[in-house]
């Protein structure tokens, strides 16, 4: 039975502290702090800048999904040297950019509309990171979750690039997903519960290294980060570290 196609006509509520994006009643897509709007309100975005344990100073990022720009708007304030893509497949979203204090686009930033599903197909840059978190009111698009778009991403990744994926366990399909990260990017993959959600995780998948750091290393540069960065990558490096007790093979049997 398909599940019935909700619409992805964005709605922004706000208050006098926050901005904040929904499809929809069920979940906020994102917030912003009217205080401080370059700040990561939500906590799995957070997590995902745990990819700054992997890759300190990334040349190139890549980003699938806009929502309210909140990882966008961290990267292009705290990593001035970086060139930042962003793909948004809804130009609706994209219109609220003015809204949400999403930069201009610029010779280091930029947000493009188009399907991310066919964005990480075309031999262009090669980012060291490719944040991908492109959900809308039905959730995760499928083609944004299937084996043929993980191994179109890990050829798009530069030699030692990082994919980091936002999922959602209680999605229908979300152990398929687990599964074809797995397949494609075989051990160097692990994922860590995201901090303030009992639902998100984030997935860390590499190319490279065969291993992923230990966590003495992660800590050391959570440590040296921690001057220029406004996350607590202290807190993600334990997240991750706790991801590796994750049982791969009871998930294998089980989907």
């Amino acid at each position: 039975m398909k599940r019935k196609r909700k619409a992805n006509r964005p709605v922004v509520i706000e208050n006098d502290q926050v901005v904040s994006l929904y499809f929809d009643a069920r979940g906020v897509q994102s917030t912003m702090l009217r205080r401080d709007p370059y700040a990561l309100a939500l906590g799995y975005t957070r997590t995902m800048m745990g990819f700054l344990l992997f890759q300190p100073f990334p040349r190139r990022i890549s980003m699938i999904g806009l929502g309210g720009g909140s990882l966008a708007k961290y990267c292009y304030r705290h990593l001035p040297d970086t060139m930042i893509s962003v793909v948004e497949i809804n130009p609706q979203v994209i219109a609220l950019r003015d809204r949400f204090h999403v930069p201009r686009d610029s010779e280091r930033f930029r947000v493009v509309c188009a399907d991310g599903a066919q964005y990480v197909t075309v031999p262009d840059h090669r980012p060291d990171v490719l944040l991908v978190d492109g959900f809308n009111a039905d959730g995760l698009p499928a083609e944004l979750g299937s084996r043929t778009f993980y191994e179109a991403c890990r050829r798009r990744l530069s030699d030692d690039g990082v994919l980091v994926a936002n999922l959602v366990t209680d999605e229908p399909d979300f152990h398929r997903y687990l599964r074809s990260l797995r397949e494609v990017f075989a051990n160097a993959v692990t994922l860590a519960p995201s901090e303030g959600s009992e639902h998100n995780v984030t997935v860390f998948a590499w190319k490279g290294a065969d291993e992923i750091p230990s966590f003495a290393t992660m800590l050391d540069r959570a440590r040296a980060l921690g001057t220029t960065h406004a996350v607590n990558l202290h807190a993600t490096a334990t997240r991750i570290e706790y991801g590796k007790k994750f049982n791969w093979h009871r998930y294998e049997q089980t989907c």
